[in-house]
Order: C-alpha cells, then sequence, then structure tokens
C-alpha cells in the first residue's frame, strides 16, 4: 500500500512539475515576444511597414506638394532615395507650419523633418540633425529698380521706413535682428508665398529667404515687377559667415536612424548622386555641403 501510494505521488509531482515547466516556458516565450515588439526602433518598423511619415512645411525648393499632390523638393528627394537604400519605399507627407515642425516631430506626429531646416546649435539641441545634404546663402527680393537701394541687412537696418517680410520661424528672423533690424521693420509671414505677395501689394519693401528659395518664388510668380538683388551681401553674426547647411532631423531616440541615414548619404555624396538630386531644384556645386556634419554645425 505504502508502494502503491509512493508511486502514486511520484507522478503526481512529476506532472505538476512538467505543468509549471510548460507554464513558465510559455510566459516566457509570451514575454520575449512582447519585448521584442517593444524593442522594435523607428528605422525597424518603417522597414517592416515599407513606408514612413515626413514633416515638410511647402517651402520651395526644399520640401513641397505639386499641385496634383506629389510630395517633392530637394529635402524630399534626397530622402526618398536614402530612404529606399534602407528598404522603405513610401513616404507619407504631413503638411506642418515651418515653426512648428520641431514640436511636431517630438509629439510623433511624423518621423523625420525632410525640409531642408538648417542645423544649427539651438534646434540641435532639441533634435538629431542627419549631416547636411546641401550648403546655402541668403538672398532678398525687391521692387523692380530696386527704389530702396537695399544691397545688405545692413541697408534695411539703416532705413527704419523699410519693411521686410520673412517666413515664421525661419532663421533669417534672427539674422536680421543681429545684424540691427528693429523689430517693427519685420514683418512676419506664414509662408514664402504670402511674402511674395505681400511685397507685390506693397505690405513690405523687401522678402527675404533662402537663395534657391527666393529665385524659385519669383520664377513662379512671373512678376517683372519684382526681382532679386543679385549682389546682395551676405550678413555676418558674430564675425562668422551665415552661410547655411540643410538637413533631415530625427528625434534624439532614433540616433540608430539617423546614423543609417548619414551613412547612405554619404554614399551619394560620393557618388555624385547627390548633386544630380539637387540639380533640378536650382542647387550647383556651389551649394554642396562639402564634409560639414552636424557635429560641427550643433557646436555653439
Amino acid at each position: 500500500m505504502k508502494k502503491l501510494f509512493s508511486c502514486a505521488l511520484t507522478v503526481l509531482l512529476a506532472v505538476t512539475v512538467a505543468g509549471c515547466a510548460t507554464q513558465s516556458a510559455g510566459s516566457t516565450a509570451s514575454t520575449n515576444d512582447e519585448t521584442s515588439t517593444k524593442q522594435k526602433n523607428t528605422l525597424e518598423k518603417a522597414k517592416e511597414q515599407g513606408f514612413i511619415s515626413v514633416g515638410f512645411a511647402n517651402e520651395k525648393p526644399y520640401a513641397y506638394a505639386t499641385p496634383d499632390g506629389k510630395l517633392t523638393g530637394e529635402a524630399v528627394e534626397v530622402a526618398r532615395v536614402v530612404l529606399k537604400n534602407l528598404g522603405i519605399n513610401e513616404m507619407n507627407g504631413v503638411l506642418t507650419e515651418f515653426g512648428s515642425l520641431i514640436p511636431g516631430l517630438k509629439a510623433k506626429r511624423f518621423d523625420i523633418i525632410t525640409a531642408g531646416m538648417f542645423v544649427n546649435p539651438e534646434r540641435s539641441k532639441q533634435v538629431a540633425f542627419a549631416n547636411p545634404e546641401y550648403s546655402i546663402g541668403e538672398a532678398i527680393a525687391v521692387k523692380q529698380g530696386n527704389p530702396k537701394h537695399l544691397h545688405s541687412y545692413k541697408d534695411i537696418a539703416a532705413n527704419p521706413d523699410v519693411k521686410v517680410g520673412v517666413m515664421v520661424g525661419a532663421i533669417e528672423k534672427d539674422y536680421m535682428t543681429k545684424s540691427g533690424i528693429a523689430d517693427n521693420q519685420i514683418v512676419t509671414v506664414p509662408d514664402q508665398p504670402s511674402a511674395i505677395s505681400a511685397l507685390q501689394a506693397g505690405r513690405v519693401d523687401a522678402v527675404t529667404m533662402t537663395g534657391p528659395s527666393l529665385q524659385a518664388m519669383l520664377e513662379s510668380a512671373k512678376d517683372s515687377k519684382v526681382e532679386r538683388v543679385m549682389d546682395f551681401k551676405q550678413p555676418e553674426i558674430d564675425g562668422k559667415s551665415v552661410r547655411g547647411y540643410g538637413a533631415a532631423a530625427f528625434r534624439k531616440e532614433d540616433a540608430e536612424f539617423q546614423k543609417a541615414f548619414n551613412a547612405e548619404l554619404e554614399k551619394l555624396k560620393k557618388s555624385g548622386q547627390l548633386l544630380e538630386i539637387l540639380k533640378p531644384f536650382g542647387f550647383t556645386e556651389q551649394e554642396l555641403p562639402g564634409d560639414m556634419t552636424a557635429e560641427q554645425l550643433s557646436k555653439e
């Protein structure tokens, strides 16, 4: 009888242990699956999905939507090639006011900013920039014949009656302020077409934006009564050239994505393909970024 009881107890214990082992294994597998899902970063998710969302500000020639709804521009087309090389074939554009691009990225409304955004120390505190894809200088447009004789930001500062239009959130506002232009001379507008409209209507005496942007806006306007100041003198802020460098931007936690993007961008630079992508948007060899890096540009 004792022997029979002992055998029964042994079988019961064996079943119990086996059951616990199975349950434990099942729990571990479940936990591993959950952990694997949780640990997928933005790049991995985008590769798996085959698409990614990008923020843009409808600013020619950097990123804009064509009349038929196609998303294009130098920043978009550079990103399109880089992302395809990373296995991400589609981009969904999220139109956002320029000044709201960084907050929108951080709030995860989209995963990359593809707007030709200039890299600077202040912005670099909030986002992780890829290495620059282009470099550019500033420009202004005025009424035909340049009646106010404006050839620099200092010329604007010297004439308190002059009003100048600039897109909200654009770096040019900081440049003008540091060049001595009073706040009451600066008229902010929501986008670049609005700046050209303000100049045409006489609400401002000049508008400022980067060279390719201005050229694209003037070509689109086809208005002989406004013109670009071709001998515009580039401003120097704190003794340094304001030549700007534009790049895609990522969330700080997406460092792996940024690194992968940089690696593919470098291949485009070395092969000469980067210039071919930029050319249709008014860029030349003069606008190539050279060896400048986001790290260098992020330093105070």
